[in-house]
């Protein structure tokens, strides 16, 4: 019988993004025996020992990496971001309250759409009229009589991040999706934030949300149990059905976060960054989408070419070098590299050099 193998693809995807290596031979051993019970991760009842100890050291892993204690619940919820956008008004914002939304691109304006269904919106600040080429302008002080202000810490189609976060004495909420655990953060400043898993967390088919007690006390309406945080936070996240082999997949990229550290994780992005930045700076191909070196990604790079064309031509080359994933979204079109955790800075190294061989 003859083996095949396959090369090693690098993956620059925005999402679902790279998995550290030692995650994917874990899950996958566990995928025929989980824990050498005979039974695979795929089969496991989900509201059995197994399944429940699984939660409970995910749970435990958040609280640890982020710095927080047993006055959050950490969720794992179906629904992705996308939902949240829509629980977090429903749940928390009144009909005649007024939540404060910061608009720093396609993510954060969708979710204070979704937040106008269920009440007020305040548009605190926006960079929409630039094409969210930068971040907007926060003010010094935002008001203290808003139901809670929420803003998007990274903006992974346009390639902007967060280095600062609003000044408000009002509940403060983060979508964190494409920049959770990528460095060092005051998790206790918030009152909520929350992830889609399939960035720095795990695979796809799972949110994490994460919610101070005070807040989940602070319901605003009868909600059916699905759309209740605080009905999810009673049945330990096991409402319903869960992922989980996602869940179980993300408790494997948490272990392997704790086991780095978030110093030595923020330490190798900033590396990373700077090498592809530095590149892009030099190489007479490219064109930076971001302009203020202050507000660009240490995540997500977004860069274009001259024309259509020739940024096609530079993904056919990277395929040939066995490089995926660096296409823009299509919103926007260009090009984009995801710089996650699970993505090494010999990756990065690798990708620079083609970068080289394409100028030439």
């Amino acid at each position: 019988m003859t083996r095949t193998t396959t090369k090693h693809t690098i993956n620059f995807g925005s999402g679902p993004a790279a998995l550290p290596a030692e995650v994917l031979q874990q899950a996958s051993e566990a995928i025929v025996s989980y824990n050498n019970t005979g039974l695979s991760i795929l089969e496991i009842p989900h509201r059995g020992k197994h399944f429940s100890e699984i939660l409970e050291e995910s749970k435990q892993l958040v609280r640890d990496i982020c710095g927080i204690g047993s006055d959050y619940e950490v969720l794992w919820l179906p629904g992705g971001g996308r939902l949240q956008f829509s629980m977090i008004p429903m749940n928390f914002l009144g009909e005649k309250e007024t939540a404060g939304y910061i608009d720093s691109g396609h993510w954060s304006a969708e979710a204070m759409e979704y937040a106008e269904y269920y009440g007020k919106v305040s548009l605190l600040a926006s960079s929409k009229e630039s094409g969210y080429k930068s971040l907007p302008l926060l003010s010094a002080q935002y008001p203290d009589d808003l139901t809670y202000v929420h803003y998007t810490t990274n903006n992974t189609i346009y390639g902007t991040q967060w280095n600062e976060e609003p000044k408000t004495s009002a509940p403060l909420i983060a979508d964190m999706s494409s920049d959770i655990l990528s460095k060092r953060t005051d998790y206790s400043r918030y009152a909520m934030f929350y992830a889609c898993a399939q960035k720095n967390i795990g695979p796809a088919g799972v949110a994490l949300a994460v919610i101070h007690k005070d807040l989940l006390a602070k319901s605003k309406r009868e909600l059916q149990p699905m759309m209740s945080y605080a009905a999810h936070a009673a049945k330990n996240s096991v409402l319903n059905t869960p992922p989980v082999f996602a869940i179980y997949t993300s408790m494997l990229t948490l272990r392997w976060t704790k086991a780095k550290g978030i110093a030595a994780i923020e330490k190798e992005n900033e590396e990373k960054a700077g090498l592809l930045y530095a590149e892009l700076e030099r190489n007479s191909a490219f064109t930076l989408r971001v302009a203020e070196a202050a507000h660009r990604s240490k995540m997500n790079v977004c860069f274009n070419a001259k024309d259509a064309a020739t940024e096609n031509a530079f993904v056919a080359l990277c395929a040939q070098h066995n490089i995926t994933g660096i296409e823009g979204h299509r919103t926007v079109g260009g090009l984009r590299v995801s710089l996650y955790n699970a993505v090494t800075t010999d990756q990065v190294k690798a990708l620079v050099n083609v970068m080289k061989e394409f100028e030439k």
